[in-house]
Order: structure tokens, then sequence, then C-alpha cells
């Protein structure tokens, strides 16, 4: 029995679901892959993954699943590697993993999908993708959104998991106090349009609103952190509980994309340039030291050299940590791969230039570390983050005494190769 998620948090989080369901099912003979559709890249992966597993095991049931099978069944159905394969719903339901094989294609309307099951403390896939933890990482992931209203041209992503839902808060918070009862204390709150969380909720409660009352509920949650943000939706709640409560930790990814307003119109954004860089600049003026990670789009359709490079100086301008370059793919049925495209080699070297600013902007970030205080969770024997999600090197867990989850403090004494390194004792 295996899962392997690939792709995003919310894919991590729901693969340990299926997991479970895997184990209360008895089914020790099947093999799931849990495929990712951002990217064509993502797609290739995934049917990479598929054949690879294959071989390694040609007695397994191979199930397919996730948002590229959501998307395109047929595509995944053809390929002789595959017994099974299931929806973004499907995925999450027992009757189907209690039930496999009578159907090899089971995927629904997407679109047409209920709200979130709440988890209701049973461990039942039926009542909620419930986990009991993450092996092998150091943090938990808390869903409490699926789903995207927007309609980005760029994105297949809303018709691999329909529209936005939220999960109610204390679906969330017994799932955390679960997690917290496994010895996990940082947690990510993560979903696929978290910003959008609580429109459909009675009381209409903001994703900031949320976060408080999920503190307060959960006291055992000692690190909280948050997947990607659209700026454009970041509520004053949010702001404020960035601000006051330390537990936030001080680092946020922007879903930005680009830096040219032409192209953020044709991509279809509801962020302006100026928009982003005000979010930015308010965002450290709240939290001081506060780490910045964006996502950022090369070679959109149209994207010409002058839009280009404002997208690049958006980097410097608003200090950058952590960056996530995306070479532009068109996505097939979405309005961008009709649009007039960037030559590869094009999009290549401007991804190249991205990521050479991007390394250059971390390197700044943690040259400014050295000297402080950090707080740190240790990933493995060796590795830890701090609370900017900056990477420290660690002595060995036999010197330290501290083990993989466990948070202690320690003063930055260098930045080199990439890290933090801790100032000898």
């Amino acid at each position: 029995m295996d899962v392997v998620s690939l792709g995003c948090r919310l894919n991590a989080y729901e693969g340990e679901a299926i997991r479970a369901q895997l184990a209360a099912q008895n089914l020790h003979d099947v093999i799931v892959v849990n495929t990712c559709a951002v990217t064509a890249e993502a797609e290739k992966q995934a049917r990479q993954t598929i054949r690879r597993l294959r071989r390694q095991h040609p007695a397994a049931r191979l199930v397919v699943t996730g948002c590229a099978a959501q998307v395109a069944p047929e595509r995944f159905a053809a390929m002789t590697e595959v017994d099974h394969v299931l929806g973004n719903r499907e995925k999450l339901e027992a009757t189907q993993w209690r039930d496999l094989g009578k159907a090899r294609v089971s995927v629904g309307d997407i679109m047409t999908d209920a709200p979130p099951a709440a988890f209701d403390g049973t461990g039942s896939v039926e009542s909620g993708p419930a986990v009991n933890g993450f092996p092998g990482r150091p943090r938990a992931y808390l869903e409490i959104q699926q789903g995207c209203d927007h309609r980005c041209t760029f994105c297949i992503i809303p018709y691999g998991r329909g529209p936005s839902r939220s999960l109610p808060l204390g679906a969330v918070a017994e799932q955390a106090r679960l997690l917290a009862r496994q010895g996990y204390r940082e947690f990510v709150l993560t979903g696929v349009d978290i910003t959008s969380y609580g429109h459909d909720l009675p009381g209409r409660p903001s994703l900031g609103q949320a976060a408080r009352r999920l503190l307060a509920l959960v006291p055992d949650i000692q690190r909280l952190r948050f997947s990607s943000l659209d700026p454009a939706e970041i509520d004053d709640d949010l702001l404020l509980l960035l601000r006051d409560e330390p537990r936030v930790m001080p680092h946020l990814h922007l879903s930005l994309q680009a830096g040219d307003d032409l192209i953020l119109k044709r991509m279809k954004r509801r962020h302006s340039r100026d928009q982003a860089l005000r979010m930015a600049e308010k965002l450290h003026q709240l939290r001081p030291g506060l780490a910045l990670g964006a996502d950022l789009i090369a070679g959109f359709p149209t994207e010409d050299e002058a839009a280009f490079q404002r997208s690049a100086a958006l980097i410097n301008e608003i200090g950058l940590a952590y960056l996530h370059v995306f070479p532009f793919s068109p996505r097939q049925g979405t309005p961008a791969a009709r649009m007039p495209q960037v030559p590869q080699a094009e999009i290549r070297a401007r991804a190249a230039e991205l990521r050479r600013l991007g390394s250059a902007g971390l390197d700044r970030f943690l040259t400014g570390r050295v000297g402080s205080l950090a707080s740190i969770l240790v990933e493995q024997d060796g590795l830890g983050r701090d609370e900017t999600y900056a990477p420290v090197a660690l002595p060995p867990a036999q010197i330290t005494g501290y083990a993989k989850g466990a948070i202690f403090n320690g003063r930055i004494g260098a930045a080199r190769d990439g890290k933090l390194w801790l100032e000898a004792a």
C-alpha cells in the first residue's frame, strides 16, 4: 500500500486521508497516485510516476486520482498501467474505496460539488478528509477550504477542484486537536484559495477571524502559517492578526503572478502592480522582519521585454525572500492557451533570470538574519526552519538532542550556501 501525492499541500493533506482509508479497508495491494494539473510538466511528471510505479509493482492495483485525473480522466484511463481513475470528490468517499473495482473510472462533475463534509472525529473519510499525521513531515497541514470561484486565464485548477467551499471552523479545530495529540506544533492552513474562506458560511467569517478563533480553540498550536494568499483578498482581520499574534509566523506567500498591469489584466488577476506594492509595504510595516514569498509566471502570452522587466523589478521592490517561478505552460481549455505565445527559448531565459534574482533576494534576506535569535523547527537531522521559514543548518541530533518536530531557540551566526548557520556555542 502506498500513496504518492504530487503538487500542493492540499494534495499532501488529502493523500494522508486516502492512506487512512486504504488501511481502514485493508487495501494492502493498492498504490494511489494523487496527481497535480497546475502545469503541463506536472501532468508529465504524473505519467512518469505511474509508469515507474507499475514497473516496480507489477501486481499492485494502481489508482490515479487528483486534479489531473479530474480534468482529463480519459487520458489516464487510456494508460495500460492504470487500473482505476477516481475524481477529486470520489477519492475522499469511503464507498469508492470499499467498492474499488466496480467501476474503472469514477469521476463526477466537480463543478456541482457539495460543500466539504464536517470532520466528526471518527476518522471516516465519509465525514471529511480526516488524517492522523504526516509521515516524514515535521509540520501538519490543515485543510480549511476547497475550490476556486475565480477564472484566471492561465489556470486549470478550478476545473479540477470545483467552486470555493469552506470547512466549518469547528471541523478544522477538531482536526487540529487530533494532530496536536500526535505531537505536531506547527500548522499550515491550506486550500485552493484560502483568502476566500468563509463567504459560504453563516456569518461570513473572514480568514483572519477564523485563524484567530482557531488559535483560541487549540492552544497547542505553537506556530501557524498560511499557504498562498491572494493579495486582493487579504482582510483587515488577517493583517491585525499578523501584527498582534506571535504564534502567526512572520512569513507570507503571495499569489502575484506578474508585475505588469497589462499582463495582470490579461491574466484576469484582481490586483494591480501598485496594489501589490502597497500591500507588501503594509505587511512589512505591521510585522518588521517579515519574510515574503511569491509566485511569478515567466513568459505569459503577449509578455514583451518591458513587461518582463516590470515583473523582474518587483522582486527587489517588494523585497521577496522566496520566489516560486513558473515558466508559462498553456493548459488546454484555458483562455491563455489561445493567446499569442512567447517562444519557448525566451520563456526559459526569463524563468532563469527570475530565479537568479530570486536567489539574490534570498541571500540578502538571510544575511539580514545574522545575529538574530531564531525560533527553529527541526525538519530533519541537520536541517530546520526558523520562524521566517529560512533554512537553518543544524548539528546532528545526537549533539543537539533535538528530534524532528522539536522547536528550540538559537542565535544565527552566519548565512552561506543558501542557509543560516547557528552561532558556535
